[in-house]
């Protein structure tokens, strides 16, 4: 007997998409950014008469049972200047808001798996963590040549910050890189 059969519908509606996605508090827009498609998409579907097939289905079923999940997603206003995405390969790691004036860090964590969070098990981070972390992210300030290194990266000193602007804080070991936004 095949165990591998679920419960999931066969389809959709217009209607049950238009419903989930006013619960969840959603433009169309938002709602397509969420799913990962384009507003037309989420248009058309809202428009339509034929009943609706795909992945969707399932998404939707799993949105209407834990609407909640959507929180822990959403990515939060920029409070501080400067906001850094610690990245995975295309996973958000952790969001990081710094305001360099005041030294204030604010960082929210986007895994459960401390070894990919920013500052690890550290849930506040002071600004020393912070630059500690930047340094991190860089080749050492000890580097053999290194003068020759800033020059290729048309830098006039060593700041990890502006090192990370330059090389997104990518390093041959690892898939880890930093968006920054200002």
């Amino acid at each position: 007997m095949n165990n591998n059969v679920f419960m999931t519908p066969g389809y959709t509606t217009a209607k049950e998409i238009k419903q989930v996605r006013k619960q969840l508090g959603l433009t169309q827009k938002d709602f397509a950014m969420l799913i990962n498609a384009s507003k037309s998409t989420v248009e058309r579907w809202e428009r339509s008469d034929e009943p609706i097939i795909g992945p969707i289905v399932l998404l939707l079923k799993m949105l209407e049972k834990y609407p909640e999940y959507v929180e822990t997603i959403r990515v939060p206003e920029k409070i501080y200047p400067i906001r850094l995405w610690y990245m995975h390969k295309q996973s958000l790691c952790t969001l990081i808001d710094v305001d360099e004036v005041h030294r204030h860090v604010q960082i929210r964590n986007y895994t459960d798996n401390v070894m990919f969070r920013a500052f690890g098990k550290e849930e506040e981070p002071d600004y020393e963590m912070y630059t500690a972390f930047l340094e991190s992210r860089c080749f050492p300030k000890s580097r053999d040549k290194m003068k020759l290194v800033l020059k290729d990266l048309d830098l006039p000193f060593y700041d990890p910050f502006m090192i990370i602007e330059k090389t997104e804080g990518r390093m041959a070991e690892d898939d880890f890189w930093i968006k920054i936004e200002r």
